[in-house]
């Protein structure tokens, strides 16, 4: 038994709240399981004086989203000394920030889709690149304010401009790839399996097909020949080293071998704080890989700490 008291960050207000609250009570469940002393956080703007109150040994970081995932409370948890899971200030806050992160990962060689950064309000009736593309926030998660322009729409998507829209005013519009959607974890500087992510009744795998029961049907490990399998596994090692990523990480990717066999393989992003419910993808890959739930949440305990 462990003895460690333990706080898990979870709730927070940005637009995942309701994800985070089940990642952290999955996690918090888990880790009494595994004997540690835990402490549940709603997390609001006193967390400052929250956690110098409470004075746990680790902060266990289940927040997603603004706030949680972009080096925000990283930072706090640094001025109060309290060893954290994940991410540290600097990786999370690039992860963060879609665009950066892509211009690290291509300086490294990872491939990445083609993009305009833009002011939504800027773009109009006039298309920022030749159709099919994707409209994304640049600093969002959960696949929140996504927007595919197909090659048949004659002008871009119309809630760019509306008051209705709340993901802020910079958005990235990226070339569309078409294709399969993979993914792969990475723990402790080491890859876990590939899963091919299939949504079930969705166009991509957007916040429903990722969340709601049903949504998407995960394989793992992926079908696919064994060279783009492992092209997979060391791009997101790579991704995971150079944007500076600790504990564990996620990159998603595209794939598109419609017109070759060697096809066009594409990195999208890294995930700091991957959904962390034992039916989320990075839990499933360390199953995959013989690690229980349990044994994956203390292993993030154990190798918490702070200047990450």
């Amino acid at each position: 038994m462990s003895g460690k008291h333990v706080a898990v960050l979870m709730g927070g207000f940005s637009s995942e709240r309701p994800v985070s609250l089940s990642s952290g009570e999955a996690c918090a469940s888990a880790l009494e399981g595994e004997g540690y002393k835990v402490t549940r956080v709603d997390v609001d703007r006193n967390i400052a004086a929250t956690l110098a109150a409470l004075r746990p040994d680790v902060a266990f970081n289940a927040l997603h989203g603004p706030y949680g995932e972009d080096g925000t409370i990283q930072g706090i948890l640094e001025y109060l000394e309290i060893p954290y899971t994940h991410s540290g200030v600097l990786a999370s806050s690039l992860a963060m920030n879609k665009s950066l992160a892509k211009k690290i990962a291509a300086a490294a060689g990872i491939p990445v889709a083609p993009e305009k950064i833009l002011n939504r309000f800027d773009i109009g009736n006039k298309h920022p690149l030749d159709p099919p593309y994707v409209v994304k926030p640049v600093r969002e998660g959960s696949s929140f304010g996504v927007v595919i322009v197909k090659e048949d729409q004659s002008h871009p998507p119309q809630i760019l401009g509306s008051a209705e829209w709340r993901y802020g005013d910079e958005v990235m519009a990226e070339r569309y790839i078409a294709g399969r959607e993979f993914t792969c974890g990475v723990m402790n500087g080491e890859a876990l399996g590939v899963t091919e992510v299939l949504p079930m009744g969705h166009a991509f795998y957007d916040y429903d097909a990722k969340y709601a029961k049903g949504g998407s049907k995960h394989i793992i490990p992926a079908e696919i020949s064994p060279k783009i399998y492992q092209k997979i596994q060391s791009l997101a090692v790579m991704a995971h080293q150079v944007i500076g990523c600790r504990g564990v990480s996620r990159s998603d990717f595209r794939y598109d071998d419609r017109f070759s066999e060697e096809g066009e393989l594409i990195w999208l992003e890294v995930n700091t704080q991957p959904g962390m419910t034992p039916t989320s993808l990075v839990p499933e890959m360390a199953a995959h890989a013989g690690r229980s739930f349990g044994e994956l949440v203390r292993w993030m305990v154990e190798d918490a700490s702070c200047s990450r």
